[in-house]
């Protein structure tokens, strides 16, 4: 059995780590807040957004634009990832992750080539590490995240999609669904995937001012960015819930190992006592 020094010592180390532990979760505890109204806040923009889309490519059309056109021969694949700066949450990214590799590994076995867009520190190690083409990268946003922020990497991935680089692309994060649940979710950014929520029973049309071609590429610019920062701003809301839910754990695990090592200590005191007293006994008795 360890000494009573090497058990304190233990005791302390835990007592410090739950002070680490118990700040964090407070920290996370109050920036949750401001981070759901800014995720609720923009999901109505993101919503009719959806919509207003999904009703221009139901048009009976004469111009189709490429980011609507569905192509046949898919030969090389592009995501954007958005993932957290920093760690301490829980398996939040290691999920996503995960879903993600076995995504890819299906479309490789096709023989179907990835790109990667990484948007948060933890997406760019890992995925540096792996055999895939890191187009761009973007880490670092801070708490309040501002769409200039993303134009950067978006433009990477929709100039190449443009091109003919990349046939098909997808958007992964964490959906928040409450304080306890997040869900890793991967859309099909591009090319617009089809919308059973409008009718299709009629036909109709646009009239576009001063021509289709220049109209439709900056509405469908401002949709894709449109999905992606509200992509980031679910994502940082699932982090602080995430990270505030792994800090509560945490230090309840603390908590509950303080009290394990101080039985263990006053069980280590009580022999050494009672060691004491049969010495000191065992001494009278001789004499």
């Amino acid at each position: 059995m360890a000494g009573g020094r090497e058990i304190k010592t233990k005791i302390k180390s835990v007592q410090n780590t739950r002070k680490v532990t118990r700040a964090l979760e407070m920290v996370s505890a109050s920036k949750i807040r401001k981070a759901q109204d800014r995720m609720k806040s923009s999901r109505p923009y993101a919503r009719l957004m959806r919509q207003m889309i999904g009703h221009i490519a139901k048009a009976n059309s004469e111009y189709v634009h490429p980011f609507l056109a569905d192509r046949n021969e898919v030969k090389r694949i592009g995501y954007i990832i958005v993932s957290t700066d920093r760690g301490l949450c829980g398996g939040l990214n290691s999920g996503m992750f995960r879903r993600i590799l076995a995504d890819m590994r299906q479309w490789q076995e096709k023989g179907v080539d990835v790109d990667v867009v990484c948007i948060g520190q933890k997406a760019a190690a890992f995925f540096r590490r792996l055999k895939v083409n890191m187009a761009a990268s973007v880490t670092h946003l801070g708490e309040q995240v501002r769409v200039e922020q993303l134009v950067g990497v978006i433009k990477v991935m929709l100039d190449s999609y443009e091109e003919g680089k990349i046939d098909r692309v997808f958007l992964c994060y964490n959906d928040f669904i409450n304080t306890m649940v997040q869900k890793p979710v991967q859309d099909q950014l591009l090319p617009l995937p089809p919308s059973d929520e409008l009718e299709t029973k009629h036909d109709w049309d646009y009239i576009y001012e001063p021509d289709a071609p220049s109209v439709m590429d900056h509405v469908l610019t401002r949709y894709v960015e449109s999905l992606v920062y509200q992509a980031v701003l679910e994502n940082q809301a699932s982090e602080h819930a995430a990270r505030m839910v792994a800090m509560k754990a945490a230090s309840d695990n603390a908590t509950k190992l303080i009290d394990t090592l101080n039985l263990i200590y006053n069980k280590a005191r009580q022999a050494a006592i009672t060691q004491e007293i049969s010495e000191i006994v065992g001494g009278a008795a001789a004499v």
